[in-house]
Order: C-alpha cells, then sequence, then structure tokens
C-alpha cells in the first residue's frame, strides 16, 4: 500500500573539500569566524529528504506518495518524479518561490557544512494530508525535515487521520522547542534519528530514549550511528544492529534518507523492528559508495534477502 512522503525537495549543490575543517578552524577564534574552503569539485543533485527517500522506496518495490512544494524553477524535478512512477499528486508548485536549494560542502572525514534556503518549504504546509475519503489507501507515513509549519501541520494532519508515521525531525530538529517536540512526539508512531540529533531531542524535551521509547504510542525509536549501525529502542529496551561495510565511501549526502526508506519498507510490512532496521543499514552503505542522493541502483530481489 502506499507511503506518504511528508518533506523537502530540493536541489544539492554538493562540494568536496580535500582537507579538514577542524584544521581551518581555530577554536579559540570561533567568535570572529571568516574561513574559506576551496573545492574543487562541485555537482548539482536532485535531493531533498522527501524526494531521496521516495527514490529508494520506490526502488524496493514501495508505493512512494511525495506530499511537498516545489518552486517555479522545480518543473523538471517533478517530470522526472513522475518518469520514476513515484505519485506526485500531492506536490505543489508554488509559482512565486524558488525550489528549496541546499549547498553541502563535505571534507575528507565526512564531515558537512550545509548552508540552506528553504524557497517553497515555506509554503509546504498548505498541501494538505489527503482526506480518507481522497486517499483511503495510505498505510504508513513519514515527517521528513521540511517547513517548520509544514511539519507540525502535517503531524496533526496525520494524528487527525490515524495514519501512523515516523518522526524524522532532522536537521530541522533546532527549530522546534521541546514542547513542540513533546507534542509530536506524542502523536507519532516510530522516531528517527542519528545519535547527535538523538541527544538534542533528549535534551530539548528532558526525556531519555528509553523514557521516548516507553511511551505507549511509540513502537519503535531508531538511532543511527553511521557505519555502527543503528540503535533499535523498544519498550526501553535497546538493541544494536550491526552496521554494514561500504565498497567505497564516496558521499555520505542521502544515507540517512536511504536508511528511512528501507525502515518505511519494512515496517508497512509489519516486520520486526531489528529487520527494518537491518535493511536501512544495508540501504545506507550502499548509497555512501555513490554520489548525491539518488544515483545508487540495485535490484530489489538481492537487497531483500
Amino acid at each position: 500500500m502506499p507511503a506518504l512522503i511528508c518533506g523537502s525537495l530540493a536541489f544539492d549543490t554538493i562540494c568536496n573539500f580535500p582537507g579538514r575543517f577542524a584544521q581551518q578552524i581555530l577554536p579559540e577564534q570561533v567568535h570572529i569566524l571568516n574561513v574559506s574552503f576551496v573545492v574543487p569539485t562541485l555537482r548539482r543533485e536532485w535531493g531533498g529528504c522527501a524526494g531521496n527517500i521516495a527514490y529508494t522506496l520506490k526502488m524496493l518495490g514501495g508505493e512512494p506518495v511525495i506530499l511537498a512544494a516545489l518552486g517555479d524553477d522545480g518543473r523538471e524535478y517533478l517530470a522526472r518524479l513522475q518518469q520514476l512512477g513515484i505519485d506526485t499528486s500531492q506536490i505543489h508548485v508554488d509559482g512565486q518561490e524558488h525550489t528549496a536549494q541546499c549547498t553541502i560542502i563535505t571534507d575528507q572525514d565526512n564531515n558537512q557544512i550545509n548552508a540552506f534556503h528553504p524557497g517553497a518549504m515555506n509554503v509546504a504546509h498548505q498541501v494538505t494530508v489527503p482526506s480518507s475519503a481522497q486517499r483511503a489507501d495510505l498505510a504508513i507515513a513519514i515527517i521528513a525535515p521540511d517547513g517548520r509549519e509544514a511539519m507540525a501541520t502535517h503531524a496533526r494532519q496525520l494524528h487527525e487521520r490515524a495514519i501512523p508515521f515516523v518522526f524524522d525531525p532532522g536537521q530541522q530538529l533546532p527549530q522546534f522547542g521541546g514542547a513542540e517536540h513533546r507534542e509530536m512526539l506524542g502523536m507519532a508512531s516510530w522516531v528517527a534519528v542519528n545519535d547527535y540529533e538523538g541527544r538534542m531531542l533528549c535534551d530539548r524535551t528532558g526525556e531519555s530514549l528509553h523514557d521516548m521509547s516507553m511511551r505507549p504510542n511509540i513502537e519503535g525509536l531508531f538511532v543511527t550511528l553511521a557505519d555502527q549501525g543503528c540503535e533499535v529502542w523498544q519498550r526501553g529496551t535497546r538493541t544494536a544492529v550491526a552496521g554494514v561495510a561500504a565498497d567505497a565511501v564516496v558521499d555520505p549526502t542521502g544515507c540517512g534518507d536511504a536508511f528511512r526508506a528501507g525502515l518505511l519498507y519494512g515496517l508497512e510490512r509489519r516486520w520486526p523492528l531489528v529487520r527494518a532496521a537491518a535493511l536501512g543499514n544495508r540501504l545506507g552503505a550502499l548509497k555512501i559508495a555513490h554520489r548525491g542522493g539518488q544515483n545508487h541502483r540495485f535490484a530489489p530481489p538481492d537487497m531483500l534477502k
């Protein structure tokens, strides 16, 4: 059944810095920070969390439905998604805004510095979650990073429509206060964060990961740990899921989105959470060996063994 992917669509400008950020930044001088990184490579890629998640989920054999906003410069992106067979019926094209743009600089240790222009994400809240009369077939959803108002609005709409969803605050996590995070945690069925975001979410809410996983509505909490795999929390119990060795470490952009596509695929099919996380780990390892968030390819039978 279809999965609703609420999140951003963006153009990613990806640059590689051959050194280490830490060697260019003097900790005692951060109050007057003024640095410039020479980036010998630059690419423009299709991106945004919703686009990246939908791309991998479609390749797995899922049925992603993207709910997002594009700018007037995003019609080529819309056409590409349609060519991939992804349902774009819930995408709004705004004639006044640019499509969201992200400039990503990655150093040799895979640390990243991002600059983000939200553009059409600022009006994404105007796109509403379909009613049950409009789409009775939606089985699961994810609230991925998007405009601040859109994330809160869509979470409430999904809750009202009784569509279970993954709360994935990502890089938008700092935009919400503790009360707002606690509200969304109270509506979600699952939570997905990386280890840094997990610590920040604990700080914002005043709850530990253990406590969050004990909430009656939370079926599971996933904390990704890069090449170390991930942790799965269920009812106060933490299970480590081993990482997968990548064939090459080329570009971490979109690895978390590939992981979340695996989660959605498994969760929709009611797999055990550890099995869904293991699929996510395999997809993240596959993605990191390719540049951009939507250039990796695989045969579903091989990935789903």
